[in-house]
């Protein structure tokens, strides 16, 4: 990360604070790593965009239903699933600074300091030779890229390093009221496993027809060793998925359809699309045999926002097989019984979020009137998902405006996520507004009282015009 992109992550953490959207968890006892809390905005924000998903994914498709399963789930289905057996990453410790590493971190970091010194084509080389050696689980090969190049302990500066080896992510606990007689159960790493136990629950209940999908969020959590860059990456997180389930040879043709579906989700929110793109898995998970990511340019480059794999019919042959119970499907179409293939959608809420604050973030210079100049911090979100949707602002607080004022606040918020205020300039108060991204502002003032009209102002292009209240609710709606 060059120093520029540096500031402006650090400038858009110290705003998410300020500004109530992201706090560190349990700050007054100095905080835990790699855990956040999401504050009055921020919350909102969240439930928003989740709310979005969930729409675009259940109540405006034919064939998609949803589910809310439990975090908790009988271990075997980890055992099923490979997450017991091969849920790790590769990872390095440093003898002299006893500090554990993710392995592919470590080159990540050694690339980015490659590009800042203007030698983009060997940061290139140097994760492409990575890639094709974590495809083969190469670790000797990985010992040695690294020995090759130099790349030391961020606290030790030494090149001291044990062996690769594997570390399991999932977090575990026990199940009972008395620890020598619990069992040893999981908190899940994934939402999928939810739907795919829970295939035939729904599939009976909702009188669902192949091809359909089952969608659900929720909580995941991973035991990161080196959980950063904000909420990118924690330990605690919430996940987005759907499983499409289909019939078998028909997956790569559903894959390609929701490739481009899921893209034009994110376009719909205002991300630029030259700030997406997608990039295919050099090596694909056990369970798959096509995997691309929709990767966002973060201030930290291009990362992961959300995955689309062709699962194929893995998952719930494993759940037939370690259940014992039979997983099938029968497609009167063709008379016949079958497993379904699956192709899912993943997306990281907290990821999403940031994406949202990350793309919206600017720190704007104005040209005043008198020539002089001004700035502000503005959150261009998009207004289906702003946290608040209108702020309503009494001129003064005198001659019956706020009473007014009020009376078209609690109209409002029937409908739509209000705010309302009476203090400071108006100026001020648009500023406050334009930080936590909120899209429109109403001022009422004393021709309010004559003729029925308020002052409209946009966040974005600051422009102001005069609106009939009577219209205020149905402008509002159309752009939300």
């Amino acid at each position: 990360m060059s120093t520029q992109q540096e500031n402006n992550f650090q400038a858009i953490i110290s705003h998410a604070k300020e500004y109530g959207f992201v706090f560190p968890s349990s700050e007054i006892y100095d905080g835990l790593s790699a855990v956040y809390d999401y504050g009055p905005y921020g919350s909102e924000l969240k439930k928003n965009i989740r709310d979005y998903w969930w729409k675009s994914m259940t109540q405006l498709s034919d064939n998609i239903v949803g589910i809310d399963a439990a975090i908790f789930m009988h271990p075997t289905t980890w055992k099923a699933s490979g997450h017991v057996d091969s849920f790790s990453d590769p990872m390095i410790d440093n003898k002299d600074s006893k500090k554990r590493y993710r392995v592919d971190h470590l080159f990540e970091a050694h690339a980015d300091k490659l590009t800042e010194a203007g030698r983009q084509a060997e940061a290139d080389a140097l994760l492409k030779t990575m890639d094709e050696l974590l495809a083969k689980e190469d670790y000797i090969g990985l010992k040695q890229l690294l020995d090759d190049n130099k790349i030391v302990c961020s606290i030790s500066k030494t090149a001291n390093w044990t062996d690769i080896r594997q570390f399991n992510l999932m977090f575990d606990t026990q199940l009972g009221s008395v620890s020598e007689e619990a069992n040893t159960i999981y908190l899940r790493p994934e939402t999928a496993q939810g739907i795919f136990v829970n295939f035939l629950n729904v599939q009976k209940t909702a009188r669902m027809k192949v091809p359909f999908g089952i969608a659900q969020t929720g909580k995941a959590f991973r035991n990161e060793i080196v959980a950063r860059q904000f909420i990118f990456r924690m330990r605690e997180f919430e996940q987005m998925e759907m499983q499409f389930f289909c019939r078998p040879g028909t997956e790569l043709e559903w894959y390609e359809k929701w490739k481009q579906t899921r893209l034009e989700w994110h376009l719909s929110l205002g991300t630029p699309k030259e700030k997406l793109r997608f990039h295919d898995h050099v090596k694909l998970a056990h369970y798959a045999n096509a995997a691309v990511d929709i990767e966002f340019d973060f201030p930290f480059g291009f990362k992961e926002l959300e995955g689309i794999h062709s699962r194929t019919d893995f998952d719930l042959k494993r759940h037939q097989e370690f259940s014992g119970k039979k997983i099938s499907y029968f497609d009167t179409e063709i008379n016949q019984h079958y497993i379904p293939f699956v192709v899912e959608t993943s997306i990281g809420l907290d990821r999403m979020f940031l994406a949202i604050l990350s793309n919206s973030y600017e720190e704007e210079t104005l040209q005043k009137e008198d020539g002089t100049k001004d700035s502000r911090i503005v959150l261009h979100i998009s207004p289906k998902i702003s946290p608040v949707k209108l702020a309503i602002f009494p001129l003064t607080k005198k001659d019956g405006l706020p009473d007014l004022a009020a009376e078209i606040f609690n109209d409002c918020r029937k409908n739509f996520k209000c705010f309302y205020e009476e203090k400071d300039a108006i100026g001020k108060r648009y500023r406050r507004q334009d930080a936590i991204g909120t899209p429109f502002c109403i001022t009422i003032d004393h021709q309010s009282k004559e003729d029925g009209t308020v002052t409209l102002r946009h966040r974005d292009s600051m422009q102001q015009e005069r609106i009939n209240i009577k219209d205020l609710k149905n402008i509002i709606q159309s752009f939300i």
